[in-house]
């Protein structure tokens, strides 16, 4: 085991310092293409008529590139997966082969899903965007938010200790309610809140094309907003214990750039910096079997067409990150998260 340890931390240096993808610790797979919320800082949800999702022969297919590569973890992404028929057949496939399973989930069906939920999956994260009425509404869904504690109170009913995190994203619409966000994910049961701001820019999130300003205002902060998001975060680091116990998933100064994101839209202050290396570490695989070195990254090539080795490890993908300068990449720049694996660190 120590030797297999030590080979694998030097493929992952190999890969770093080569572009050469020797060893890749993550995949993210989107098994279903449609949702079941209607978001709105989203637009997945409007091509739900044009549906895609990944088979048992796609996943089966991915073996022996995963097995090349040592992937320990699959997130299970979308859309929302649980909305693929065949899901836990895919984690089923996957579990088999030593692969740990993530499921980010809307968290709407997850209490008819538990029993599934528990033998295969091994942690949830759900989406929580306010407190009930605020969730709702920017759910666009009726019932969302007791939907997910119910599903959330559940699954603990079951197994206390089962990991179950929330995800926020902080906009306009609910920066105000953010301490709210936090009480409200302690009474449910969520063992770890995460914050990141909205996307807003970019063509991920099934934009045809990237928002014209007026559609960005509907979620951007205004600058006359700013001061008062700083109240708002001022509030936020004052709890510090929700620091110290790492509750709230994000450093002080994590949170703080919520603020400076927003900031940078109106040349205030740059976009906060991230320390990324996303393509070198773990690869986006769409509901049609599209590869994409990163969510907010343009298609390298098809599972259904070639190997998802002979893709990550084609002449242009290579080239790709080997040429890929983040400080200039408008993409990187205006990002709202970033995944930095180092060679000694495991997935999370």
């Amino acid at each position: 085991m120590i030797g297999q340890s030590l080979i694998y931390t030097f493929n992952r240096y190999r890969t770093l310092q080569t572009n050469v993808i020797s060893a890749l610790p993550v995949v993210i797979l989107m098994p279903h293409s449609a949702c079941n919320c209607r978001c709105v800082m989203c637009d997945i949800w409007k091509d739900n008529k044009n549906l895609k999702q990944l088979t048992e022969q796609d996943i089966a297919g991915l073996l022996n590139s995963l097995k090349k590569f040592g992937t320990r973890e699959a997130l299970m992404s979308g859309g929302e997966a649980l909305l693929n028929p065949g899901f836990f057949s895919l984690c089923k496939i996957l579990k088999q082969n030593g692969i740990k399973i993530t499921l980010l989930s809307t968290g709407l069906t997850i209490k008819k899903n538990a029993q599934q939920i528990l033998e295969f999956v091994d942690t949830l994260i759900v989406s929580l965007d306010g407190d009930e009425a605020l969730h709702d509404a920017i759910r666009n869904i009726p019932n969302a938010f007791a939907k997910v504690k119910e599903g959330v109170e559940y699954i603990k009913s079951i197994k206390p200790d089962y990991r179950i995190t929330a995800r926020t994203v902080i906009h306009r619409l609910n920066f105000r309610n953010w301490e709210s966000i936090i009480n409200e994910a302690r009474a449910m049961g969520i063992d770890q809140l995460s914050f990141l701001p909205a996307d807003v820019s970019s063509h991920a999130f099934n934009r045809q094309m990237a928002w014209e300003q007026p559609r960005q205002h509907e979620i951007l902060l205004s600058e006359q907003e700013l001061p008062e998001l700083q109240d708002v975060i001022d509030q936020v680091l004052g709890r510090k214990g929700d620091f110290a116990t790492r509750y709230i998933a994000e450093s002080p100064a994590k949170i703080q750039d919520v603020y400076y994101y927003y900031a940078a839209f109106y040349g205030l202050n740059p976009f906060p910096f991230k320390k990324c290396n996303a393509p070198w570490v773990s690869t986006v695989i769409e509901a049609d079997g599209s590869v994409r070195p990163c969510f907010f990254m343009d298609t390298i090539g098809n599972i259904r067409e070639s190997s998802l080795d002979a893709i990550l490890n084609g002449d242009s993908a290579i080239n790709f990150r080997k040429t890929l300068d983040m400080s200039k990449n408008e993409s990187c720049i205006r990002c709202v998260c970033s995944l930095n694996l180092p060679p000694m660190a495991k997935p999370a």
